[in-house]
């Protein structure tokens, strides 16, 4: 699925397959005109696309990409909850989780990916307060986690 076919033209962001839950949860809760996404990892048709811990095994430029692919996971859960993108006022906040060596404290510079997803498919509409935390390890050994809230 394409983003520019629900947002411009000049996006060219292509959506993946909506995420499916593998536990006992529901990919967005909407709460009035608030949605909840739930935490998303980079993983494509359900397989983890990268693993490892950034500072270790991982680049920041590869936990840019991790947290980009995050982010497209998120929008995904979302175009199917919603229909459109298109119905998004803005990405209030997006929470980002990394799974950091230690010693490592470059986790807003991985986070950014995902922030640069959301500017680009969204423009200043995309522009969001934001955490980038480092923790010890995350779900499937992922490198990332990405979680946001939108308002439409």
């Amino acid at each position: 699925m394409d983003i520019a076919k629900n947002r411009t033209d000049a996006v060219e962001l292509e959506l993946p397959s909506p995420p499916v839950p593998v536990a006992n949860y529901v990919p967005v809760r909407q709460v009035g005109n608030l949605i909840f996404t739930a935490g998303q990892t980079p993983t494509r048709d359900g397989v983890l696309t990268v693993s490892g811990k950034l500072g270790r095994e991982l680049s920041i430029e590869q936990g840019q990409e991790a947290s980009a692919t995050a982010a497209l996971n998120c929008l995904s859960a979302l175009q199917q909850h919603l229909g459109s993108l298109d119905r998004i006022v803005s990405i209030v906040s997006l929470t980002g989780y990394v799974a950091s060596a230690e010693g490592f404290g470059d986790q807003p510079a991985v986070i950014n990916g995902a922030s640069l997803v959301l500017e680009k498919a969204f423009g200043d509409k995309g522009r969001h307060a934001r955490a980038a935390v480092g923790v010890a390890e995350l779900p499937g050994l992922a490198p990332v986690e990405i979680s946001m809230i939108v308002e439409v």
